[in-house]
């Protein structure tokens, strides 16, 4: 099959695949569009159960990183890569290294962060390679940008549980976050620190472990947290989540979550909608971490990045009231919001 021909693939201004034979590395680096600027975003590390699956996953996450610069207003554009192994098992300070020489090869036009399964430490690794990375100079948390994405997806929840319920307090509120690594972590402790009554799961036992003890999360089974009854469903793991078979198990009114791609297809977004669940979509509630990255490129103060990540609230605010007004699902709004911005700039580009 042509890679033109892959589902996924939404006329990607570039696709490279990596091998490098010592290290092991197999990767893949997709740029989705660049009229806003360099294409910006996370380096993940997950074990796919085939090649086609990496290049499908690589393909959705970069098509989002420029719907999730455009509308959070960074000058930015869409790019992804990933790295076909466990980061658990096959991880190496010479796999790093590789895949920043692999990176470096693109001359610019790709910039690395982290991602799930790589951390501040593994892009440090890759620096020594390439300077076309990011998230790695100072912020209040050393770099890490997942406090800022949880951050935004705290603000995301807020702003949702206000439009839903009418509520401008969490307090009491029963939220169930789906994965409790770094981003769901942070925003586990956000959430109690509002007053909500927080269930988590995760499937690494030593994660739920440190957000049960530190933020009073109640456990909840891997298998039972999406028919778990809550006022908001916060997906923080993979993606693809909410799908034909998980939706209809669902027993939350409001999704808002920090994944990338929850939707499985465009198609789920309806079958939400036609249940009545407020779907806020991911790629705009979950951009505090690469807003965080930016304000950490150009030395901004942490006020205004804080500032810069409420913008969320702004958007998903405007997001929510045109999707009510037209009767339209919330994702199809964000992205006409979104293209009509990247169209802008190309425009004037061309003139």
């Amino acid at each position: 099959m042509s890679i033109f021909d892959a589902e996924s693939f939404d006329g990607h201004e570039l696709v490279t695949f990596g091998r490098e034979q010592k290290s092991g590395l197999r990767a893949i680096i997709a740029v989705h569009n660049t009229a806003l600027g360099p294409a910006v975003g996370g380096c993940r590390m997950y074990p796919y159960a085939s090649d086609e699956s990496a290049l499908d996953d690589v393909l959705r996450l970069s098509r989002g990183m420029t719907y999730k610069s455009a509308l959070a207003g960074l000058p930015f554009g869409g790019g992804k890569s990933v790295i076909i192994g466990d980061p658990r098992k096959d991880k190496t300070p010479e796999l790093m290294r590789a895949m920043g020489e692999f990176v470096h090869s693109q001359g610019g036009r790709y910039v690395a962060a982290e991602d799930s399964g790589t951390s501040v430490a593994d892009i440090r690794l890759m620096s020594e390679r390439t300077p076309h990375v990011s998230g790695l100079q100072q912020n209040e948390f050393g770099g890490d940008p997942s406090p800022s994405t949880a951050w935004g997806v705290f603000l995301a929840i807020r702003t949702a549980v206000r439009h839903r319920l009418g509520e401008d307090s969490l307090r009491g509120l029963r939220v169930a976050v789906q994965g409790l690594g770094n981003v769901g972590y942070y925003l586990s402790g956000y959430l109690a620190e509002a007053g909500a009554v927080v269930l988590g799961c995760d499937i690494d036992p030593g994660n739920l472990q440190r957000a049960v003890d530190q933020h009073g999360v109640i456990p909840v089974s891997t298998d039972s947290i999406l028919a778990t009854a809550a006022d908001v469903f916060a997906p923080c793991a993979l993606g693809a989540v909410l799908n034909a078979r998980t939706i209809p198990t669902l027993r939350a009114g409001i999704v808002a979550g920090a994944a990338n791609n929850q939707l499985a297809t465009a198609t789920d977004g309806e079958r939400l909608q036609e249940r009545g669940i407020l779907y806020c979509p991911d790629f705009l509630v979950n951009a505090g971490g690469i807003i965080d990255v930016h304000h950490q490129r150009i030395g901004s103060q942490a006020g205004d990045k804080r500032a810069h990540i409420a913008r969320i609230e702004q958007t998903l605010q405007q997001v929510l009231a045109r999707a009510d007004s037209l009767r339209l699902c919330t994702h199809v709004i964000a992205e006409q919001l979104a293209r009509d911005i990247i169209d802008t700039a190309a425009r004037a580009v061309a003139a």
